[in-house]
This record gives C-alpha cells, sequence and structure tokens, in this order.
C-alpha cells in the first residue's frame, strides 16, 4: 500500500471527474457484481463454511499495483488503473467490514457469526489508508525520491507477497492438500469471471478498449496479499487465507493469458 501510494497524486482522484462512465461501470463491477458473483460460486462450490468466507474476503479486496503493471504490459489505459485502485482502496474502507461481515453471517451462521468489532474495522482502515497517505505525503514533498524508491517498493512488495504465500502454503499445507482439488475450479473461475466481466462488460456500454483492458485488470486482479492479511490478522482465522493465496499464484498466469488474447484480439480488429 505504500508503494502504491508513491504513485498517486491528488490529481489521481481529481481525474474521475474525467472518466465518469468508465468509472461507474468499474465501480458497480467492483463493488457489486463482483462480491455477487462470489457468493453464488461459494454457495455452489461445496466449500466449508470458512473457506467460503475466504473466497468472499478476496472478492471485497480492492485492485492493487499489479493491476496497474499488467495493465501496462496489455496496452491498456494505465492512468484510469491508478485512479481506480485509488478509489478503490478508499471505498473498500467501508465496503470490506460490510461484505465480510454479511459472508460471515450468510456462511457460518448465527451460531459461529462474531461481528467485526470495531477496533477491527479500524485496523483495516489504518492498514489500506495509513500507507497510502504516507506514500501520497511522501510523492508530494519529494517526488524525486519518491520516483526512485518505486521500483525497489515493487520488488519488495512483489518478494513480500511471495514470502506470505510460501508461509500460509507451509502452515496451512494439510489443509491445502486437503482442500486444493475442491478449492482449485472456483479460484480460477472467479477469477477468469472476474477478467471476463471487467473486460466484455464495458465493451458493451461502448468504452473504448484501451479502457475496457484497464478495468478488466482492475476488477480480475485482486490485493491478495491485503486478504491474507486481513484474515491472518484481522480476522485471526488462517484458514481463510488460503484462497487468496491460491489466486495469487493463478492470477499471475490468468491475467498474462487475458493480456496476450486481448491484444490478439485487437491485432486481428485492426
Amino acid at each position: 500500500m505504500l508503494g502504491l501510494g508513491l504513485s498517486l497524486t491528488l490529481d489521481d482522484f481529481k481525474r474521475v471527474t474525467k472518466y465518469p462512465k468508465a468509472m461507474t461501470i468499474a465501480l458497480v463491477c467492483q463493488m457489486v457484481l463482483l462480491p455477487a458473483l462470489c457468493f453464488g460460486i461459494a454457495s455452489f462450490s461445496g466449500l466449508s463454511p470458512v473457506l467460503c468466507v475466504g473466497l468472499v474476503l478476496l472478492a471485497a479486496s480492492p485492485g492493487g499495483p499489479t493491476a496497474n503493471l499488467y495493465s501496462h504490459l496489455s496496452k491498456g489505459d494505465v492512468a484510469l488503473n491508478i485512479t481506480l485502485t485509488a478509489v478503490n482502496s478508499v471505498l473498500t474502507l467501508f465496503t470490506l467490514p460490510f461484505i465480510v461481515n454479511l459472508a460471515m453471517k450468510y456462511f457460518m451462521g448465527a451460531g459461529q457469526y462474531i461481528p467485526l468489532p470495531f477496533a477491527k474495522v479500524v485496523e483495516v482502515f489504518l492498514v489500506v489508508l495509513v500507507p497510502v497517505a504516507l506514500g501520497m505525503l511522501i510523492k508530494s514533498k519529494a517526488p524525486v525520491f519518491a520516483d526512485k524508491m518505486n521500483k525497489p517498493v515493487k520488488i519488495i512488495s512483489a518478494l513480500l507477497l511471495v514470502i506470505i504465500i510460501v508461509s500460509v502454503t507451509l502452515r496451512e499445507k494439510q489443509v491445502l492438500a486437503d482442500h486444493f482439488s475442491q478449492l482449485g475450479i472456483p479460484v480460477l473461475l472467479f477469477n477468469v469471471l472476474s477478467l471476463a466481466i471487467g473486460f466484455y462488460l464495458p465493451l458493451l456500454f461502448k468504452i473504448e478498449k484501451k479502457q475496457a483492458i484497464a478495468i478488466g485488470m482492475e476488477i480480475g486482479i485482486h490485493n491478495g496479499t491485503l486478504a491474507i492479511y486481513i484474515a491472518l490478522n484481522v480476522l485471526n482465522n488462517s484458514t481463510m487465507s488460503i484462497p487468496p493465496a491460491i489466486y495469487s499464484l493463478l492470477m499471475f498466469f490468468t491475467a498474462a493469458a487475458f493480456g496476450f488474447l486481448v491484444n490478439i484480439s485487437k491485432k486481428q480488429t485492426a
């Protein structure tokens, strides 16, 4: 989140007015369609209630810097990506606790459901907003330093993601072995449908392809690191971190395939 802040300025938030139609479609997909889709997939997946909540937690998480990178490589509108990531990260402060609470109540039932206490909601707020705000402050006060740090922070973030995924895999290797055959298809299905909805729905509303690619990446690539952190440290449930961990591995391949396919289609159209 600090790395994200180093790449943001206030203009990225102001840019919302420049893309009102694209922003509206993307936010409806992110905040409404994806959680609803994930609820449906989880309900029919046969997963345990805790794993269902972990999958929904992933859906409730915003996009991250990885989406911006893949959008750049796929010739998407990176400025739109950055704006969407910034806006989604702020909205997540309010939507994520609500969606996760709803998922726990729906899947775990009244007997097991424990609402997120206010302190935990504040913790989500601090984890998301404070490092982003700090990064933006550094960017505004020392832009040259921020630009120099941008690449090292991205590398550190990628290494951190790998370390987290490996640690979760080692910590929950028995649960992974028991549930991978169950989790693989629902997680992959959610990922592919997210990318498809994020790309094709904007096209139906006459959004230009460059922006549709950006929205597809933003909708299809969630911040798995944040979801894993919340599962482990806010919800104190390591099993809930398994769907985001598997997703974080799969998304690198599916996003690369998606970027390749949309660029092939662009060339054929041209």
